[in-house]
């Protein structure tokens, strides 16, 4: 079977687009479920189609797609198999997007920029969305972006779980890699008794990826440092606040992150000298060419999959995350 029958014939599907099918079949495995065979394709001409092998009339559909490069194509794709849910009459659509697309631009900071990530919202929407699940959002504000229910989950309870257990140290301090974390960074520093130091950096807007850091504000001399994020990227700007961090007479640095895009060469940056370990989770794909020594990558799928059966039973989401920020 490919649904979970349930009392009143209520019915679950789950739904992978291709960007990352592991990690839909890991989140179908904690459901005791299986995914619906999908006719998902490419023409010649760059166009997508997609077809469901079983019906979802009336279903209660999850459709789970990781926004990896190329990610205009998989939002593409999502886009695709939200409509065809529509248009084959289920109940409910619930677009699951561990990594959301465009989640950098959440606001204009100069004159004649887009707000892409309220257009990928709307986009959502117009197919046929009634709900979004994410992880991690780069900004808080994106919930307010869908007309409609957008779970925010949090990747910290998995994270903090796995320092608990490999990084219980006396003399650890938890650093913001910036003034925008800082909310973020004092919750993790709340729930390890550690105290919290913040890097000041400055961005030129008009260069992407690239920052300068201008100073640390907090001790850091002595101690083990556990720089926390939302997402690596190139890993340049990460790489430098490390670099600070030791060069301020850190013990050690130990950088957390939800999201690993790992793009260019992130994974020579991130295997420098000064970083002693990296976690990260798997909301986005890390093949094996980018995967490193210092590399840790932690299962997201028993989160998604559990925030999916508190949606599918009508529970509450927010109670998973009771403490977090």
């Amino acid at each position: 079977m490919s649904k979970i029958e349930m009392t009143g014939q209520k019915k679950l599907v789950l739904i992978s687009g291709r960007a990352y099918p592991e990690l839909a079949e890991q989140v179908a495995e904690e459901l005791g479920a299986e995914l619906v065979p999908t006719d998902a394709r490419t023409f010649a001409n760059g166009e997508l189609y997609a077809r469901f092998d079983e019906s979802v009339r009336g279903s209660d559909a999850f459709v789970i797609q990781s926004h990896t490069n190329p990610i205009n194509e998989w939002v593409m794709e999502q886009l695709i198999m939200v409509d065809a849910l529509k248009r084959a009459s289920a109940k409910r659509i619930t677009v699951v997007a561990p990594f959301y697309p465009y989640s950098r631009q959440d606001k204009k900071g100069r004159g004649r920029e887009p707000i892409s990530a309220r257009l990928i919202a709307d986009l959502f929407k117009t197919a046929g969305a009634d709900r979004i699940m994410s992880v991690d959002l780069h900004a808080p504000q994106i919930q307010g972006f869908f007309d409609g229910p957008l779970d925010h989950l949090f990747a910290m309870p998995v994270l903090i779980d796995h320092f608990e257990k490999h990084l219980n140290r006396d003399d650890l301090t938890v650093v913001s890699p910036d003034m925008g974390r800082v909310r973020v960074a004092d919750v993790w520093s709340d729930r390890l008794g550690a105290p919290l130091a913040i890097i000041h950096k400055r961005r030129d807007p008009s260069v992407a990826n690239q920052a300068s850091v201008h100073g640390i504000v907090g001790d850091v001399k002595d101690r083990w440092c556990l720089m926390v994020d939302d997402m690596i990227d190139t890993g340049g700007t990460i790489t430098k606040a490390a670099g600070a961090l030791k060069a301020a007479g850190a013990k050690g640095v130990t950088i957390a992150a939800t999201h690993a895009i790992f793009s260019g060469k992130a994974p020579e940056y991130l295997s420098q000298e000064f970083i002693d370990q990296v976690v990260v989770t798997d909301t986005l794909p890390v093949p094996p060419e980018k995967r490193f020594e210092k590399l840790t990558v932690l299962s997201i799928a028993p989160l998604i999959a559990k925030a999916i059966h508190e949606v599918f039973e009508d529970g509450s989401v927010t109670s998973m995350f009771e403490g977090a920020a």
